[in-house]
C-alpha cells in the first residue's frame, strides 16, 4: 500500500509518497500556496502534485485548522471558504482514492512522538499549531494558537509569521522562550517538540526536554491516519 501524504500550509503545499512503514519512497514536492488560498486552486495544485508522485492507493492530508470527520471547521490562515468543506470527500472524488484528513500539527506529532508520557507538539509557521498526546493517544481538536497568551494577544498573534516579521527575530525568540516555559508548567510535559519552517529562526538554548524536529515529519505522520 502506497500512501500519498499531503501537507497544506499557509505558505506551501507539500506531497510525498510513503510505503506501509511510513518511509518516503519519492522525493518531496512543494509549490507555493495560491493567493487567495481558496479551495479550488489549492485542490488543483494537489492534483497536479499527486500526478508526479507515481502510483498510490490512499491519501493522507494535513490541514492547518480543526478537522472533524474530514470536514474543515476552522481555516484561520487560509480562506474562509474552507469552513464547512468536506475535504476528504471532495479530494477523494478528484483523485479517485480514499482520503483521510487531520490537523497538520496532529500529523506532525504522529510522525514525531515516542508514545510515552505527556508529549506536546508545537508548529511554528504561518500560524502557531499545537497537538497534545498522552501515552501516544491524541487529545483531539486542540487549538492552542488561538488561546490568550500575553498582553491581550493569542499565541498565534504573538508567535505567528506576521509577528516575526513585525517585531523581528530577537523579540520573537524572547516571546517563544516565555511560551515554552508557560506551556511546560501548564501541561507538565515530558517532551515538547518544535516543528515548522520558523524553527530555523530559534536562537536561544532549548530546555533539555524540548527539541526541534524535521519539517518532513508533517508528511511522514500521514501513514498513522490509516492505522485503525
Amino acid at each position: 500500500m502506497q500512501t500519498l501524504a499531503v501537507d497544506i500550509g499557509g505558505s506551501g503545499i507539500k506531497v510525498i509518497a510513503l510505503n506501509e512503514l511510513g518511509e518516503a519512497t519519492t522525493e518531496r514536492s512543494r509549490v507555493e500556496t495560491p493567493n487567495p488560498a481558496k479551495p479550488a486552486p489549492i485542490l488543483t495544485e494537489i492534483v497536479s502534485l499527486a500526478a508526479k508522485q507515481g502510483e498510490f492507493d490512499r491519501v493522507s492530508v494535513g490541514f492547518p485548522g480543526v478537522v472533524m470527520g474530514g470536514i474543515i471547521t476552522t481555516a484561520v490562515n487560509l480562506d474562509p471558504d474552507w469552513v464547512g468543506l468536506d475535504l476528504a470527500a471532495v479530494l477523494s472524488e478528484r483523485l479517485g482514492k480514499p482520503v483521510r484528513v487531520a490537523n497538520d500539527a496532529d500529523i506532525q506529532g504522529l510522525g514525531t512522538i515516542e508514545g510515552k508520557g505527556v508529549e506536546l507538539v508545537l508548529t511554528l509557521g504561518t500560524g502557531f499549531g499545537s497537538a497534545l498526546f498522552v501515552e501516544g493517544k491524541l487529545v483531539p481538536n486542540l487549538e492552542m494558537g488561538h488561546h490568550p497568551f500575553r498582553k491581550g494577544e493569542t499565541y498565534e498573534e504573538q508567535l505567528g509569521r506576521a509577528a516575526l516579521d513585525d517585531v523581528g527575530k530577537k523579540k520573537w525568540n524572547e516571546r517563544l522562550e516565555k511560551a515554552i516555559a508557560t506551556l511546560k508548567h501548564l501541561f507538565n510535559c515530558d517532551y515538547i517538540y518544535l516543528g515548522g519552517g520558523n524553527t530555523k529562526k530559534i536562537t536561544f538554548d532549548l530546555p533539555q526536554n524540548v527539541k526541534i524536529v524535521p519539517n518532513v515529519n508533517g508528511l511522514l505522520g500521514g501513514i498513522a491516519l490509516w492505522r485503525d
